[in-house]
């Protein structure tokens, strides 16, 4: 089947279900506009097609199902004065889509899930993970933020969990993400094949899991995530940094983090605090919207292309973030980045 995908992307119809497969693993499944567009073309016509009761996403390689968006892409035409504004909109457009597709919208994920790779799977029916996958939300540390539908996803996990996940960056394993609820399920990655015969052969993937399912067992312990609890619940990005170093001295999980969140573009950090906090009372077009606002100022602003300048071009190098301090990002700052866009709203 051919909606445009080329060789990046394979759709294939497998009795019952629409299987997408992503074939970049050479580029850890990374996400191109090419593949996004040949993705909502494939999600129109088969959420119209009787003969398909269950769409699967899954994508070849063990190292990665999608290790987010391709950020080289996006350096390099920003970088020429014509950042690509049309692929944001379409892969939000997109992650739209797949939040309110009408059937079942199985993420098969084995492997890093990052970025773009998380907003092509996490907003379907059944985020299904092997004990192979890992997920992260680390645009801060790039200068940019959580989008693809982070601010939809994030703020319902519990604990503060999402706001840790955002401000930090860190990976979490598939014991952490069934936890938390990011993931639905959790199966072996030896599995998966069977799993998707079964699945073809049925329809049906709540039948399917419930014979696959294999719990797992949560990675990070009860202090640790009493912890995230206490420091991330804070009520304003400045009162979770003072609440991380008044328990610095004697908490090893508390200098820890905080180290890691100095790292992180100053601007990126309190913008991500914002967008989560936003997001929890907000739809999930409504926060597709916001973070289109958002992204429409990080691609004419500088800590986006420095953070990839220093993780990509010249790796391992320290970015220079402008403001280089949170206290030096002011509150009209803040502001700006959630401003109406007036006719260049998304559309939705």
């Amino acid at each position: 089947m051919d909606f445009g995908g080329g060789d990046e992307i394979r759709f294939e119809r497998l009795g019952k279900a629409g299987v997408v497969t992503l074939t970049r693993p050479q580029a850890l499944n990374a996400v191109t506009h090419r593949m996004v567009k040949a993705l909502d073309k494939a999600l129109r016509s088969w959420e119209r097609d009787d003969g398909v009761d269950v769409v699967v996403v899954k994508a070849e390689g063990s190292r990665a199902f999608s290790a987010g968006g391709d950020i080289l892409h996006i350096y390099e035409a920003g970088r020429a004065g014509n950042p690509p504004v049309d692929f944001f909109a379409d892969e939000y457009q997109l992650n739209a889509r797949i939040a309110r597709f009408k059937k079942p919208y199985v993420a098969l994920i084995d492997g890093i899930v990052m970025g773009g790779g998380v907003g092509i799977s996490f907003h379907g029916s059944q985020r299904v993970m092997t004990e192979n996958a890992q997920f992260a939300m680390p645009e801060v540390g790039i200068g940019f933020f959580p989008d693809v539908g982070a601010s939809h996803l994030l703020p319902d996990l519990c604990g503060s969990f999402g706001m840790y996940l955002a401000l930090t960056g860190n990976r979490i394993r598939y014991g952490d993400a069934l936890w938390s609820g990011l993931a639905s399920h959790t199966i072996k990655a030896e599995d998966q094949a069977g799993f998707l015969d079964r699945l073809a052969a049925t329809g049906d993937p709540e039948s399917v899991l419930r014979s696959c399912f294999i719990p797992a067992r949560r990675e990070t312990d009860r202090p640790t995530l009493e912890a995230i609890a206490r420091h991330f619940a804070q009520p304003s990005l400045a009162e979770i940094i003072s609440s991380l170093e008044r328990a610095a001295a004697a908490d090893e999980f508390a200098a820890k983090t905080l180290a890691t969140i100095r790292t992180r573009s100053p601007t990126s950090l309190h913008v991500a605090w914002r967008q989560i906090s936003a997001g929890l009372t907000l739809s999930m077009d409504e926060c597709m919207k916001m973070e289109f606002r958002i992204l429409n100022r990080m691609l004419a602003g500088h800590d986006f292309y420095e953070g990839i300048r220093a993780a990509i071009i010249d790796k391992g190098s320290t970015p220079q973030w402008r403001p280089a301090s949170l206290d030096a990002v002011s509150a009209a700052d803040v502001d700006a980045y959630f401003a109406p866009l007036g006719e260049r709203e998304l559309k939705l």
